[in-house]
């Protein structure tokens, strides 16, 4: 594996296999400076989202940093209030416009159960995928995707659905692989993203990783997203601390040990594990 190596969609679009997420980076200068020093380093991949609040501050950095738009890969997603076709739509070209781009690489519904379509997320869920598979066509999207999604709800997408998700973003991490949904996605032909590569900071805190980091001589956020790749997933971390953006970039000159990895996975909870998408209160 190499910083510019990808995973192929199962519709042929190459993604790059570390995205930098943007999820709890305020908007404004700390926004736009830390994806600047992402690009900057080598990331081509970013990560946000409507609730995030910073698509124009990502957009921001995109247009600063001067690479050619065919050279990125950009991901938002729809938010928990806009599970209708028309919303989806008006929404999508909303965060088109506060990107500043053209069209969008990824794009994927958040949440599969919202509170406020509880008692009807499956037809929510049809009217916002069927938006976007007409964004897909009108090429506007150049693949498009689900997050927090388990199986009953692919399940439910799949009986109306035209095109099947390519990807499902969910929470991945040491002590949290969710091994039966990861299984279902991909023989589906879906990519695993994974959000949350480092447990939102509390793997740092987990003996057995600080053991790891001292027989590999690397950080634990190396090691955490060496064996996201290492178990086929995208791992998307985060941080606005422009040593460790960098850092968590170099993880292509080591490789962890096959134990090492299974005893990552076998630390269940250490660093937290997914919400219920069917009980949240958002």
């Amino acid at each position: 594996m190499k910083v510019n190596d990808v995973f192929t969609l199962s519709n042929g679009v190459e993604i790059p296999i570390i995205g930098f997420g943007t999820w709890q980076t305020p908007d404004g200068e700390v926004a736009v400076s830390s994806v600047l020093t992402a690009l900057e380093a080598g990331y081509r991949h970013i990560d946000t989202a409507q609730i995030y609040g910073n698509e124009e501050s990502v957009g921001k950095a995109i247009k600063e940093s001067g690479i050619p738009r065919n050279e990125l890969f950009i991901t938002t997603k729809l938010w928990n209030d806009k599970h209708t076709y028309d919303l989806t739509k008006s929404s999508f070209k909303e965060s088109l416009e506060k990107l500043g781009l053209d069209y969008l690489d990824l794009f994927l519904i958040h949440w599969p159960n919202p509170k406020m379509f509880r008692d009807s997320w499956q037809e929510a869920n049809a009217e916002s995928w069927r938006a976007m598979e007409d964004l897909y066509a009108e090429g506007l999207i150049r693949a498009i995707g689900i997050s927090n999604f388990k199986e009953h709800h692919i399940e439910e997408l799949l009986k109306s659905a035209n095109i099947q998700p390519m990807v499902n973003q969910i929470r991945l991490c040491p002590g949290n692989t969710q091994d039966s949904l990861v299984e279902y996605c991909r023989e589906k032909g879906m990519l695993l993203e994974a959000y949350s590569p480092l447990g939102v900071g509390q793997v740092f805190e987990v003996e057995e990783m600080k053991e790891l980091a001292k027989k590999y001589n690397r950080s634990i956020a190396q090691i955490c997203i060496r064996w996201s790749l290492e178990r086929g997933y995208l791992p998307l971390p985060k941080s606005v601390t422009p040593s460790r953006i960098k850092e968590n970039l170099e993880v292509f000159d080591f490789e962890l040990e096959k134990d090492d990895i299974e005893m990552m996975a076998n630390l269940v909870g250490c660093a937290g594990l997914e919400t219920d998408p069917d009980t949240t209160n958002w």
